[in-house]
């Protein structure tokens, strides 16, 4: 089989080219590298069945051109800074909707059907049922990062049903594990590395998080998309995914965890109110019985999932200075 994976360059997307070409297939990585690190696929580079094309969704004759002869899309490319989306919201709507369409209406073209989409759980807003069901009652969208995922989802599943496209949208908590770009985490690590001594935390630490390992994740998406394939038989051809832990954690537990992990004892200096920004849900926590019911277990804890990432950024300081 041939894949597309948009944003490959990416977290989550370099760990999807890595584990599609260990099960034998041929793989084309597009990214406009606006986040994206070239050093995450750094192992896929080698492999004789990836090809790598720096590219921007709103090119249309670009991507039309790339899709030629592709079987599956996975659309992990995303504009994903919540916390910067109200400074220039327009990016958020051109990249994560507008290169939406963009790339469905390109598979429309190259008559490619199935695709698999990284929302978010950024995309419910702040809702009032928990554990969060996918049926669950959707309320105000609280960032333009969350509304622009559950536009996404939106287009994807009306080309299920216009077009006949086979389609998946997976809902994540914050994803950790190596190659961990941005988040709580990584803020918490770059405060640490620069001083031991003192560590700034937005909001007063009571905001309640869950978080999921990188593997976890993405055996949850070859299970359900490779494996399974549960859309294909289903009424209308669209699965939605919650993918979590079954267990949460404070942010002021996990800046524990992850001075425990870096070996540091700081002062800890809290701010007010649960939310440390604009669009931060101060409580994430899914119901993800309806992919533990298709046979995906969760294998990693929420401490271990913490602090190996905090001690792969540690171990990885380059990553900060990228991402300035």
């Amino acid at each position: 089989m041939k894949y597309l994976v948009t944003g490959a360059a990416g977290f989550i997307g370099s760990h999807i080219v890595d584990e599609l070409l260990r099960r034998g297939h041929e793989v084309i990585g597009f990214d406009n590298l606006s986040t994206g690190q070239m050093k995450f696929l750094n192992e896929a580079s080698l492999k004789s069945k990836f090809s790598f094309i720096k590219g921007d969704l709103l090119a249309f004759k670009e991507i039309c051109d790339v899709l030629i002869g592709v079987d599956v899309v996975y659309h992990f490319a995303a504009n994903a800074d919540i916390r910067g989306g109200l400074s220039d919201p327009g990016k958020d709507i051109q990249q994560n909707i507008l290169g939406t369409f963009n790339l469905l209406e390109a598979m429309r073209c190259n008559d490619v059907k199935r695709i698999v989409f990284a929302s978010s759980a950024a995309a419910l807003g702040e809702p009032e049922i928990f554990p969060t069901p996918e049926n669950c009652p959707i309320p105000n969208q609280t960032s333009i990062y969350g509304a622009s995922k559950m536009a996404g989802e939106g287009l994807i599943s009306s080309y299920c049903e216009g077009y006949g496209f086979e389609g998946y949208a997976f809902r994540f908590v914050s994803i950790l594990g190596p190659r961990y770009p941005h988040g709580h985490v990584f803020d918490f690590v770059k405060q640490l590395i620069v001083n031991p001594n003192l560590l700034n935390i937005l909001g007063d630490g009571t905001a309640q998080k869950s978080y999921l390992h990188i593997n976890d994740c993405i055996g949850a998406i070859m299970l359900l998309c490779e494996d399974i394939r549960v859309a294909k038989e289903s009424k209308n051809h669209f699965e939605i995914f919650h993918l979590g832990n079954e267990r949460y954690c404070s942010v002021e537990q996990s800046a524990h965890w992850i001075c425990e992990a870096l070996e540091v004892t700081p002062e800890l200096k809290f701010g007010i109110g649960k939310k440390g920004w604009i669009g931060d849900n101060p409580f994430v926590f899914l119901d993800i019985q309806k992919a533990l019911g298709s046979g995906w277990k969760v294998k990693f804890n929420l401490k271990d999932s913490i602090q190996e990432t905090a001690r792969w950024l540690n171990s990885n300081r380059w990553i900060f200075e990228s991402r300035k």
